[in-house]
């Protein structure tokens, strides 16, 4: 089980919804804390006459005001500590789903000295209370937001505990090499040799092997996670709105034979064989000395620099011009898949330098060459896919970040052993290594960054 970090003694009892705003079947109530079962027993009448309630089971009834006036007729359930999410007593209220029912239910017992929780709390709890580490935690996110069921398989793996199983693989043969070294420190005189530096040095390496193989993962299992980047960049009116509705199947955005019309991002999302992508269609890159106008380009042009991958689209039927060379100047050629649209039309010849660059020709008007497309963009990617199936990947950059010191710290101590540096100098990089470990586990997370952490989730979770 994961180590507990900060065992927390709450003293009051959160409630939230733990269903989306708006009309519904069912709208859940979900209550956590030591006044979790007094508010069941006091607000909810059973069908049928009981002496107590059983944990993990569903009761029928009506929740009633202290008055006696009916509110809703509902399904709840009880779920005592520590057999709950939390670790703390659990209830759920399963009332129907709309907004006006849920917000009665929960006033009134927000009058009765619950308390609204705030984004994230319930799984904060459970993180805090040791059912859950840190990993496992910001999994439940992913899983929530995951856009495609490649995505969901990687969150999944997580949550179910896959990657704080082989951080704490690496933790145990890192607190291993940490006791070699640090008892020749703590017994000088008891003739306790420091191994030698041969088979600290192969563990060393072989740690360092294994971390790099993890971390050369982070591409692919951030573009599961995240998505991928895709930007439609080229002069106005070239038809990058068109290509945006013709990837999409629907009329996403405006298209008129103005150009300029899009001044600011559309963005979008697609699955391409299972791949999340982040479809963005930009202002016409152009210089231009319309104030607005040149706003949109400039942020086109901040916006290419962070994309995965940029279809530059030009018109096949008018040719290159000098538009077109203007935008290419800010495309990365290795990130650049070359779109040359109109193909339903006679074509005018390409010149280096987008001769020489991978393209596609397409017709948005009749959809010729859209499928081709979309299976050039998958192939760039498609290894990805693959690799996020069969082996797990990292997906969050804080994962990666910390992971990438833990590496460098080992490399320091395997550099500093070669050099024959005392053996209080090599304990402190495996110390910082193992430290690097406990962050992304939650053992050593900074209260800031948890903090920062669980704002990203939805209230009720």
């Amino acid at each position: 089980m994961p180590l507990v970090v900060a065992r927390v003694s709450y003293t009051d009892t959160i409630i939230a919804p733990a269903t989306p705003p708006g009309e519904g079947g069912v709208g859940i109530l979900r209550i956590s804390g030591p006044l979790a079962e007094t508010a069941l027993t006091r607000f909810f009448r059973p069908a049928k006459k009981l002496t107590a309630f059983s944990s993990h089971r569903l009761y029928y009834g009506h929740i009633y005001t202290l008055t006696g006036e009916l509110v809703d007729e509902v399904m709840a359930v009880l779920m005592r500590a520590p057999a709950s999410y939390t670790r703390e007593d659990v209830v759920e209220f399963h009332c129907h789903g709309g907004s006006a029912v849920l917000y009665r239910v929960q006033r009134l017992l927000l009058e009765e000295g619950l308390r609204l929780a705030a984004p994230g709390e319930f799984t904060q709890r459970a993180f805090l209370n040791g059912r859950i580490d840190l990993t496992q935690a910001e999994a439940v996110v992913d899983v929530i937001k995951a856009r495609s069921d490649a995505a969901r398989q990687l969150a999944v793996q997580q949550m179910d505990g896959g990657l704080y199983r082989e951080m704490e693989k690496l933790s145990v043969r890192l607190r291993d090499l940490v006791a070699l070294v640090e008892a020749y420190i703590d017994f000088p005189d008891e003739e306790i040799a420091l191994p030698d530096n041969e088979q600290l040095s192969c563990a060393a390496q072989q740690l360092i092997a294994d971390m790099d193989t993890l971390l050369a993962s982070f591409d692919s299992g951030r573009v599961l996670r995240e998505g991928i980047s895709i930007l439609i960049v080229g002069r106005p009116n070239v038809g990058k709105s068109s290509l945006l509705n013709a990837l999409l199947g629907e009329s996403r955005a405006i298209v008129t034979d103005i150009p300029g019309t899009t001044r600011d991002f559309i963005e979008e999302g697609l699955t391409i064989n299972g791949l999340p992508l982040r479809l963005v269609d930009t202002a016409g890159i152009r210089r231009t000395d319309d104030r607005v106008e040149a706003e949109g380009v400039r942020r086109s042009q901040q916006k290419i620099a962070a994309a995965d991958l940029q279809l530059l689209l030009i018109d096949g039927n008018c040719g290159v011009s000098d538009d077109d060379l203007y935008a290419l100047k800010f495309c990365d050629l290795q990130r650049t898949l070359l779109v040359v649209s109109k193909s339903d039309l006679a074509q005018k010849p390409l010149l280096a330098p987008f001769s020489e660059l991978e393209r596609i020709e397409l017709s948005s008007k009749t959809g010729f060459g859209l499928a081709a497309l979309r299976e050039a963009i998958f192939q760039r990617f498609s290894v990805s896919g693959a690799a996020g199936r069969e082996s797990l990947c990292l997906s969050n950059s804080r994962h990666f970040e910390a992971l990438s010191r833990c590496s460098a710290k080992i490399a320091s101590f395997y550099e500093q052993l070669a050099a024959g540096l005392s053996a209080e100098f090599l304990a402190y990089d495996l110390r910082e290594a193992l430290f690097a470990i406990g962050e992304i586990t939650g053992e050593t997370t900074p209260d800031d960054v948890l903090n920062i952490i669980f704002e990203r989730f939805c209230i009720g979770k």
